[in-house]
């Protein structure tokens, strides 16, 4: 079935008429007006119901109302009262529904007949003109806190006008089942507000106000949520309702398309027919790509040629440098022009294998992923690229016959004495700020990679938080990381670091073969193993190398993980070493902060 998919106007930053502008491009039906928001309006709600017209949006429910019962009775006849003059608010905007959420004040009703009667009292004035009440548990209400409290409350009351508005996150913070929708009449699901949020122990009430997320964005599994939703009879618009603080900051147009896409990426998992194309399977990094300049770019293709990688090809018509090892292959981008930053290389482009590049193209474009332009030469492969929330552009790729590589010419130099380097293993992008949540989102939906859990983990330079995406099997790996929160004045640390992690068997022997091609490493020092060798009960041999070549070791139930890092090039790049043992699956974040320290370090000698 068709959804209509709503946004509450408190989800994106700026004044209603931003709000309204931003919902209407990114392609919503409707939204939620949220009360301060039209307070704040020079519009008056006949205006506002106006300009809703014009851009094509419904209005979907107006929200909140809030404390309606009360012991006092004056202090109910004063919510009644106000409520009068909400509903003619409402018959201005054209909104039939009106959201009440359950009280939280010092003399909201503990008895649930009550709660009814007061409840139906309201629903009477609310249906005489042919409005309708959506009843609402606050996860913190002071006696209405569940889904089934709410719902006891409304089936007493019994009123045609009065049904409830089921929120995922005040249901599934208190761990209620949604299973027992079952019991609600379908005439009685009045309104769905969906969020979505990482599990957290705090404070309901500040988990709720600054930590929702939306749909595929959090540890919430909101399809399941939904099914049952669905499964009840619920037949409205799916809506979003979400608290955060960094979205309440951000570009609202750029926060509707990522809010508007994690609806489209709810309804896909659903049962029946997709209405985007599928995600075809990603199988394997096809390269990686260098923006570099003229003082950066000498400095990577030395360390390139010292890890036992060949410059294999020149593109046919830009600077472009191909360089391999095995199935690991890296592209100089030299076409950058940087004149105030002489001297940077970052991570500018993904290449990413599909079986179907054409069809992960579609896919990407119909879930408003942005679509770059290309300039293709003479006898050159056609490819699509979109670009990544950080603005990193990521190709569909084909490298067999007539794919991408036939765009570089042989350069028949020797290979670069190659270092038992397979492929690439996994590429870790810092994000701005406000674009991690976003990120791990566009990934999922617009890639069909799967996110890990989120782990935080304390930097020399801050806390940072971390979250991989991967494929099934893992031939796609990307490791997304930020700091959680902005950083002040002082931050020697490098700023918004990039790698490229490289696959090897055995990485002892390609750590002897890079220190013999006098590699740019990382030292480690040596309180590192020490602490190893106290904390974990390795094998002589397994010690004796981490401590010969500066490898660094995790582990967890599953297996161990070996790795080493190169210095830093050109101010925010470098490249690692890894080796998996067994069934290991994470990114030796454990190790980040003496990785941190160390390259601080390094450059700091290096300064000197």
């Amino acid at each position: 079935m068709p959804f209509r998919r709503s946004v509450a106007t408190v989800c994106l930053s700026g004044t209603l008429e931003d709000k309204l502008a931003a919902a209407a491009g990114a392609g919503f039906d409707g939204i939620e007006v949220f009360e301060p928001d039209l307070i704040a309006s020079p519009w008056r709600p006949r205006e506002l119901a106006a300009r809703c017209a014009d851009l094509g949006l419904g209005i979907e429910l107006y929200q909140p109302f809030r404390d309606l019962d009360s012991t006092d009775p004056a202090t109910f006849a004063r919510n009644l009262r106000r409520a009068d003059r909400k509903f003619d608010v409402m018959a201005d905007l054209g909104v039939d529904t009106v959201l009440v959420c359950s009280s939280v004040s010092d003399d909201a009703v503990a008895d649930v007949d009550q709660v009814a009667e007061q409840l139906a009292i309201a629903a009477s004035r609310a249906g005489e003109r042919g409005l309708r009440i959506a009843y609402e548990a606050l996860a913190w209400g002071r006696h209405v806190s569940t889904w089934e409290r709410s719902w006891e409350a409304v089936a007493r009351a019994d009123h045609p006008a009065l049904g409830l508005c089921l929120d995922s996150f005040h249901v599934l913070s208190r761990g209620g089942d949604p299973a027992g929708f079952a019991v609600v009449p379908a005439e009685k699901l009045f309104f769905l507000q969906l969020a979505d949020a990482p599990h957290l122990r705090m404070d309901v009430l500040q988990w709720s106000r600054h930590h929702r997320l939306f749909p595929g964005q959090g540890a919430f599994d909101l399809p399941e949520f939904l099914r049952c939703v669905l499964d009840a009879g619920y037949a409205g618009p799916l809506s979003l309702e979400v608290f955060n603080d960094v979205f309440r900051q951000s570009d609202p147009a750029r926060t509707a398309v990522d809010a508007l896409r994690s609806l489209m990426w709810l309804e896909e998992q659903l049962p029946g027919p997709a209405a985007v194309p599928a995600a075809p399977e990603l199988t394997g990094h096809s390269f990686v790509e260098l923006g570099v300049d003229g003082v950066s770019g000498p400095q990577v293709a030395q360390t390139l040629h010292e890890l036992g990688f060949a410059h294999t090809g020149q593109h046919r018509s830009k600077p472009v440098q191909l360089w391999e090892q095995g199935r690991a292959r890296v592209l100089l981008n030299a076409s950058v022009v940087r004149p105030a930053a002489a001297g940077i290389a970052a991570v500018t482009a993904l290449g990413l294998e599909s079986v179907d590049p054409g069809a992960s193209a579609a896919r990407a474009e119909a879930l408003h992923a942005p679509v770059l332009p290309r300039d293709r030469g003479t006898a050159e492969a056609h490819l699509s690229a979109v670009e990544a929330p950080d603005g990193t552009q990521v190709f569909f790729t084909r490298t067999g016959p007539g794919g991408w590589p036939a765009d570089f010419l042989p350069t028949d130099e020797p290979d670069g004495g190659a270092a038992g380097l397979a492929s690439i293993d996994h590429v870790g992008l810092t994000q701005p700020f406000d674009a991690f949540d976003e990120a791990g989102l566009f990934y999922r939906a617009v890639l069909g990679l799967a996110p890990q859990a989120v782990t935080e983990f304390a930097a020399p330079f801050g806390l940072v938080r971390s979250r991989a995406v991967t494929g099934p099997e893992r031939a796609v790996r990307l490791a997304l990381s930020v700091a959680t929160l902005r950083r002040g004045g002082w931050s020697p640390a490098v700023p918004d670091p990039q790698y490229v992690a490289f696959a090897t068997d055995d990485i002892a022997s390609t750590a002897a073969r890079l220190r013999a091609a006098d590699a740019p490493l990382l030292p480690v020092p040596a309180n590192y193993a020490d602490d190893l060798e106290a904390r974990l009960e390795l094998a002589p041999e397994l010690l004796g190398a981490i401590r010969e070549h500066g490898l660094m070791y995790d582990q967890d139930e599953r297996g161990g993980y070996l790795h080493l890092a190169t210095l830093v090039l050109g101010d925010r790049v470098f490249f690692e070493v890894v080796q998996r043992l067994g069934g290991y699956d994470g990114y030796g974040s454990a190790d980040a902060p003496v990785r941190m320290a160390a390259h601080r370090q390094a450059r700091t000698s290096r300064a000197d």
